[in-house]
């Protein structure tokens, strides 16, 4: 009989075999990047929606705010349909200026082909019939949106609605319908900038929430079990975003401070406090995250952004000589990385399976 440790071994051989990169894109543009599969049993949906607040000014160059999201989903079958790139070809040329800047020890633009690295999500797919819960993400300051494909897209597999909501303004860049829109932060942001940016992201998550109800995949969201859960400043927006908000049922905060504003002690929904063992700022985690009530978690051997495709993306380009020991340890930790990846996945999954069923 198999034993469950062999499964486990042979699970984490595969993953991490998945997680080798090709040698060379087809256009010669370096090594060709892959993305870690989903784990579930459903293959993926993606549709990718433009949304539009005319209440509210964009804090960053002025005029209506606007928003774009990608949403994955259960499919019923992806039968003749195409897997969608991670980023367009505008994304990813305007992504290669300015990853070395906003994460320093990534390539120079030129040494890596962004543009070819895909998805698992299939452009738009039928959704699978039935009313599941929805969870929605921010992502970490500087970081657009499709730099968590790789869990949302496991969470996707295993059942449920993931919208991924991009903040245009802070992260590198963002493809609008009327082109891309690059980030006004070079470095990290100063307290008023980060506030800025903070209450923004706060403000941008509740218009998501109401807009939910709207979206076509509206028919297969079940709008009495959303969650939030975000990335570093993205997980602080998450938390505060759901004080006060009843339509929110349980929170999981990757990493992100706590501090923008007085504790929120008064938080009484399920809360995920997971953290990285290797993040430079984890004193003024613990210290922000001191007396709140919620279910904590250590991810070993790694650092701030092991909880995104990086996670997987620099352990490749270490692999091929274009991301240093050290400039990997800074941005992931030494972990390996496919154990790294079912850790994430394990912890952020079982947290809003028991609490979003």
């Amino acid at each position: 009989m198999t034993s469950r440790r062999t499964l486990l071994k042979g699970t984490l051989f595969g993953s991490a075999a998945a997680l080798l990169p090709t040698t060379a894109s087809a256009s010669g543009g370096g090594p060709v990047l892959r993305l870690p599969a989903p784990s579930g049993p459903y293959p993926v949906g993606l549709q990718t929606v433009h949304l539009t607040d005319p209440a509210r000014t964009d804090p960053w160059v002025g005029g209506v705010r606007e928003l774009m999201l990608t949403v994955l989903y259960p499919a019923r079958t992806v039968r003749g349909l195409a897997r969608a790139p991670q980023l367009t070809p505008a994304e990813a040329e305007a992504f290669a200026a300015y990853a070395p800047h906003v994460h320093q020890g990534l390539p120079e633009p030129g040494a890596v082909d962004w543009g070819a690295v895909l998805t698992h999500g299939w452009v738009g797919a039928p959704a699978l019939p039935g009313r599941r819960p929805v969870l929605v993400y921010s992502p970490g300051g500087g970081d657009s949106r499709v730099l968590g494909t790789g869990l949302a897209e496991d969470l996707a597999s295993h059942g449920r609605v993931i919208v991924l909501v991009d903040h245009p303004g802070d992260p590198s860049q963002v493809e609008l319908p009327t082109g891309i829109r690059r980030t006004v932060l070079m470095g990290p942001p100063d307290p008023a900038t980060f506030r800025t940016m903070a209450d923004t992201r706060i403000a941008d998550l509740r218009f998501v929430l109401d807009r939910l109800g709207g979206l076509s995949l509206a028919p297969v969201m079940d709008l009495d079990r959303i969650g939030l859960y975000g990335h570093s400043a993205g997980g602080t927006a998450a938390v505060y975003a759901a004080r006060g908000d009843r339509r929110v049922a349980a929170v999981a905060n990757l990493e992100g401070y706590l501090d923008l504003h007085p504790a929120p002690a008064d938080h009484d929904r399920p809360l995920l406090l997971f953290r990285t063992d290797g993040f430079e700022g984890a004193a003024r985690i613990e210290s922000s995250w001191a007396g709140l009530p919620g279910r904590r978690a250590l991810l070993a051997d790694a650092n701030h952004w092991a909880f995104t495709d990086y996670g997987s993306l620099v352990p490749q380009l270490q692999a091929t000589g274009l991301v240093t020991a050290a400039a990997r340890a800074a941005l992931v930790g030494t972990g390996d990385p496919a154990a790294t990846l079912a850790e994430v996945r394990r912890r952020v999954r079982a947290f809003f399976a028991r609490h979003l069923p």
